[in-house]
C-alpha cells in the first residue's frame, strides 16, 4: 500500500467530508495551524472554503476542489445500503490524486458487546446494531480501496457546545441506572489533536491502518451525570433503574444501552506516543463547562 507520505507541510491541503461536529473542529484546527482546508456542504456554501458534496443527488465537487489536494477526512456515515458515499461517488476521483493520506472516523461499535471488556484494534470486529454492520462496511471499503487510509474508531463523542451540561440544561437528561454497565467516551478536542500528532510524526511512527480514539476512564454514565450535576451545583434526579426506564425509551436510545465495552487507548497512547489532552471526562467537562 501506498504509504510514502512526509510529515505536515505549508502546502498541505485538506478535504474534509462531512462536517458536523468533529469535522468542523477539524478544520478550524487545521486552519489555526496554517494549512488550506476545504469542508463539504449538502447545500449551499456556507463558508467561502466549502465546496457542495450530496452524493444522494448526484452533486459532486468540482474538477478545481480538488487541484493540490494531499489529505482526505471523511466524517461521512454510511448511507441507508451502507456504502460508503464519498467511496461511491468519488473513488476514481480519489484514486487520480497524488494523496499523501485519507481518513476515516468510524465508530467503537464495530466491536460490539464485549459485556465490560476491554477491547482493542486486535480484536475482531462483531457488531451487534445495524448501523455498526454498515459501519464496518464503510471500512471495509476503504481498507479495500487502494487509498492510503487509516480508520479511527471512536466511541461517545462530546465537548462544548456538545456535552451533558445541554441536555441538563434542556431538561433533556436521563439518569438511568445499570448494573455494571460502563461506557468509552472522547473529547473532541482530542480527535482532532491525535489525528495531527500522527500526521506530524509520520515519518518516525510506524503506520497502523486503524486506531481507536478513547480516554483513559471508561465509567457508568451516573457517574458523568453526577459529576455536571455538582459542576452546576444542582441535585441530581433519582435514577431510574433501566428495566424500568426501556419502555420509554427510544430504539437508538435502547440500543446505545445494549452494548457495554471498555475501548483501549494504548496503541496510540503507549505505542505511538500520543498525549491526551483531556485524560478523563472530569478534565474533559470542566473544559465543556468553562466554555459553555
Amino acid at each position: 500500500m501506498k504509504n510514502s507520505a512526509s510529515s505536515l507541510n505549508s502546502k498541505n491541503k485538506f478535504l474534509i467530508f462531512g462536517c458536523g461536529f468533529s469535522g468542523s473542529f477539524f478544520a478550524k484546527k487545521i486552519r489555526q495551524l496554517g494549512y488550506t482546508a476545504l469542508i463539504s456542504s449538502r447545500s449551499e456554501k456556507k463558508d467561502p472554503d466549502s465546496f457542495l458534496f450530496n452524493s444522494e443527488i448526484g452533486i459532486i465537487p468540482t474538477k478545481k476542489t480538488f487541484d493540490g489536494v494531499t489529505h482526505i477526512l471523511s466524517c461521512i456515515p454510511p448511507d441507508k445500503n451502507g456504502k460508503d458515499p464519498v467511496l461511491s461517488s468519488l473513488k476514481d476521483q480519489l484514486k487520480s490524486l497524488s494523496l499523501e493520506w485519507v481518513g476515516y472516523l468510524s465508530t467503537t461499535g464495530v466491536y460490539g458487546n464485549t459485556k465490560g471488556d476491554w477491547v482493542s484494534e486486535i480484536d475482531n470486529p462483531n457488531p451487534v446494531q445495524e448501523r455498526s454492520h454498515k459501519r464496518l462496511n464503510c471500512e471495509k471499503e476503504w481498507l479495500e480501496s487502494g487509498l492510503p487510509v487509516q480508520i479511527f474508531r471512536l466511541p461517545g463523542i462530546y465537548g462544548p457546545g456538545r456535552s451533558t451540561f445541554e441536555a441538563i440544561k434542556d431538561k433533556k437528561v436521563r439518569v438511568i441506572s445499570k448494573k455494571n454497565q460502563v461506557f468509552s467516551r472522547i473529547h473532541v478536542a482530542d480527535i482532532t489533536n491525535a489525528i495531527i500528532y500522527l500526521l506530524q510524526n509520520k515519518n518516525s511512527l510506524k503506520f497502523y491502518q486503524i486506531i481507536n480514539i478513547a480516554d483513559d476512564q471508561p465509567c457508568s454514565q451516573i457517574e458523568v451525570i453526577q459529576y455536571c450535576y455538582d459542576l452546576l451545583g444542582l441535585t441530581m434526579p433519582r435514577p431510574v433503574l433501566f428495566e424500568d426506564a426501556k419502555k420509554e425509551l427510544s430504539p437508538i436510545a435502547q440500543s446505545f444501552w445494549m452494548e457495554n465495552r471498555r475501548v483501549s487507548n494504548k496503541l496510540l497512547c503507549e505505542t505511538l506516543g500520543y498525549k491526551l489532552i483531556y485524560k478523563n471526562y472530569k478534565i474533559g467537562l470542566k473544559n465543556c463547562y468553562l466554555n459553555s
